[in-house]
């Protein structure tokens, strides 16, 4: 009788723990939508009225409205190539709307990286990949632009050493990006060391996720050590061979966006005596780090105070500092989310097709 109360229990704490759930996401929501009205209505018109900043958007010339669409083509073109790094098998046109679905919907759900990772997983698992393979090619290139990210203040902060200047903030967020960075590679390391070692943190990380997912009422982890020193295995192999080209092409997609933020500073004139490159780059990675914490989906409003506020704290003229980030923003956020949106409603329409030998090497286990 004990054990038929015990167990029908079952039900009702699942269903408390996604009452529970749905509370904290409406929550999430909700405090992530009075951030961003918060900074459209008040933060940002305090650095600079909105009158002023649409006189400064309105003398783009037509050459440089061109050369602004092309930057903003340019990156979205970029996502594709880290996946041809990674996943045999996978064309370009496949991996580039793959890549933006995940992406969008990190930026207008609650979640980022945790929902762009299941978007890309469910699609490749949907596609015909299956197995270790997907699980590497997604890892490895977030990973890898998980380094870039927060590898890039640290690389600003010693640039504007070098070029004899200093900011406290960039000092702080390097900062943090270099025990990121520290973190992230130590945890490669660790797993690539040895199989005896990687079946360790397995386990230890399995037995670490059953019990938060015990506290909010899920299931056991579905992996062990065993399946990290598997994926250790496939990773080394993998990477062997294709590190220098998922490095350069994961570079390529990141600084892609700043080339975007280059071209809207000079099309708005800011010239280089106001915003220099190294200034600008240690703005945007400042920006890009900032943004990586989920405070609200894609990070608007977050990026869009912090990208004005650096601009102006490095010479920008107020009204131009708004306007160049707006105009940055819009060609970064507006085009991929459309597109990735559009890619994820029709992903079923057309898949992938796969040869027999792509077909053995993603099922494989």
């Amino acid at each position: 009788m004990s054990g038929r109360r015990r167990y029908a229990t079952f039900p009702a704490m699942a269903a408390s723990g996604k009452v529970h759930a749905s509370k904290r996401r409406v929550l999430e929501v909700a405090a992530g939508l009075a951030v961003v009205a918060l900074v459209f209505t008040y933060f940002l018109p305090k650095i600079a009225n909105y009158g002023e900043v649409w006189r400064v958007v309105s003398t783009l010339s037509w050459p440089w409205i061109l050369a602004l669409l092309a930057a903003s083509a340019l990156f979205i073109l970029s996502d594709a190539p880290p996946w041809l790094a990674v996943l045999p098998g996978l064309g370009f046109f496949d991996a580039l709307r793959m890549d933006l679905a995940g992406s969008a919907l990190s930026q207008v759900l609650p979640g980022g990286a945790a929902v762009n990772v299941a978007t890309q997983y469910g699609m490749l698992r949907n596609w015909g990949f299956e197995g270790r393979p997907v699980v590497l090619a997604v890892s490895l290139t977030t990973l890898w632009s998980q380094f870039a990210t927060f590898a890039f203040p640290v690389l600003a902060i010693a640039l504007l050493s070098l070029d004899g200047g200093h900011d406290g903030t960039l000092r702080t967020v390097a900062l943090a990006g270099l025990v990121i960075v520290a973190m992230l590679a130590g945890a490669l390391v660790a797993v690539l060391w040895s199989p005896r070692m990687a079946k360790r943190l397995g386990d230890k990380t399995a037995r670490i996720a059953t019990r938060l997912n015990a506290i909010v009422h899920k299931g056991p982890a579905q992996w062990n050590g065993d399946d990290l020193a598997r994926f250790r295995s496939n990773a080394i192999d993998l990477l062997r061979h294709r590190w220098a080209a998922l490095t350069a092409t994961t570079l390529a997609n990141q600084l892609t966006v700043f080339l975007v933020l280059v071209v809207s500073l000079r099309a708005l004139d800011i010239t280089r005596s106001e915003v220099g490159l190294i200034e600008a780059f240690a703005a945007w990675s400042l920006v890009r780090a900032l943004g990586s914490i989920p405070i609200t989906p894609g990070g608007v409003g977050v990026q869009e105070i912090a990208l004005s506020g650096a601009l102006v704290g490095f010479g920008a003229h107020n009204a131009a500092a708004v306007a160049a980030t707006l105009l940055y923003r819009a060609l970064t956020f507006l085009p991929s989310v459309v597109l990735g949106l559009a890619a994820a409603a029709t992903y079923n329409l057309s898949k992938p097709r796969l040869t027999t030998a792509t077909a053995t090497a993603t099922i494989e286990d």
